[in-house]
């Protein structure tokens, strides 16, 4: 096998692993944002922000909450998977070292 096909197959494994973790720390991050929410509020999030129906400042508070939570996770969640493959492979995945090298 080439050096091309043996880079794919962990990039692969990196799109894989990074992707799950941003999805399930999105989920967790959401099901804890409508838990906050509920607690803070009083009343359940709004189901559909974008309806006229929802006070405008109830969908904007909604939509920064979420939108900064959701986020932060993800962003955490992908930086502990790197930190991750870094330690099991030795080097950081190509999106990682390509951003680096076009800074240097």
């Amino acid at each position: 096998m080439s050096k091309a096909g043996n880079k794919q197959k962990p990039e692969l494994g990196w799109k894989i692993l990074s992707g799950l973790s941003a999805v399930a720390a999105g989920v967790v991050a959401r099901k804890a944002i409508e838990l906050i929410w509920t607690k803070a509020t009083g009343d359940k999030p709004p189901d559909n922000p974008e309806s006229p129906e929802v006070e405008l400042r109830e969908a904007l508070l909604w939509a920064v909450a979420t939108g900064v939570t959701i986020g932060v996770a993800r962003m955490l969640a992908t930086r502990g998977v790197a930190k991750a493959w870094h330690r099991a492979t030795g080097e950081l995945p190509a999106a990682f070292r390509e951003a680096k090298e076009a800074l240097d």
